[in-house]
């Protein structure tokens, strides 16, 4: 029998695509409507657009690299530590991880059993699986969490950066925001089909918030209108 291709598999990588996909499309686009409200020329807004789109990939693969290595860190220390205490006190995590078993519905005998054929089989990984919470599926991957993160955010910052370099100067707001719904709204039904999430709700919530932080940005433009010639 093929084993399930479960959906809490993708997290690690979902979790990091998704956020830098959305924030791509939505930090710049947000950047170039900011600019866009205090300038009168093209040059400005497509700088200011191309920057942010290359400091926000570095800075987002930056930023999950040092985040999901912390936890890794954390993760290898407690393992470090159950491996010194299976060594030192092999009676006390024994019983410590017959009490799990027990507490999940098994009866004190059976809970014993299983204990004790689960710590021949492999000890630590019983222990890391059912008392830290720890598996390959959920195990912290900082290479693979930046490159998502910082490849994702390029491709969603890149969408913006072509309407900026092609969108009529006088409507760049409206252009800018029509897309980046779009984009958005295709951004959440995407990740909401590969996680297996409600696809409304995840296309709804995306677009509300970008709405707000695109809105704001505007507002931010208008006010400290400078021109940028």
């Amino acid at each position: 029998m093929e084993s399930e291709n479960h959906f809490v598999k993708r997290s690690g990588w979902l979790r990091a695509s998704v956020l830098g996909a959305n924030d791509g499309i939505l930090s710049t686009t947000s950047l170039a409507i900011g600019v866009a409200a205090a300038s009168v020329a093209r040059g400005p807004i497509i700088l200011a657009t191309l920057a942010g789109l290359v400091a926000g990939a570095l800075s987002m693969a930056a930023g999950e690299y040092v985040s999901v290595s912390s936890q890794l860190d954390v993760e290898t220390a407690d393992l470090k530590r159950e491996k010194n205490e299976l060594a030192s006190t092999p009676e006390i995590e024994l019983e410590e991880l017959s009490k799990i078993y027990e507490k999940r519905g098994l009866t004190s005998g059976l809970a014993t059993e299983v204990a004790k054929q689960l710590t021949a089989h492999n000890a630590l990984e019983a222990h890391a699986r059912d008392e830290l919470g720890l598996n390959e599926i959920s195990r912290a991957k900082p290479l693979q969490a930046a490159f998502a993160s910082a490849s994702s955010f390029l491709l969603g910052g890149i969408f913006p950066l072509l309407i900026s370099l092609f969108a009529p100067l006088n409507q760049m707001i409206y252009f800018q925001y029509s897309f980046s719904i779009l984009f958005l709204a295709l951004s959440g039904t995407i990740a909401a089909k590969v996680g297996g999430s409600v696809i409304i709700k995840s296309v709804l919530r995306i677009c509300i918030w970008g709405t707000i932080a695109m809105v704001i940005s505007a507002l931010i433009g208008y006010l400290f209108g400078v021109s940028i010639n």
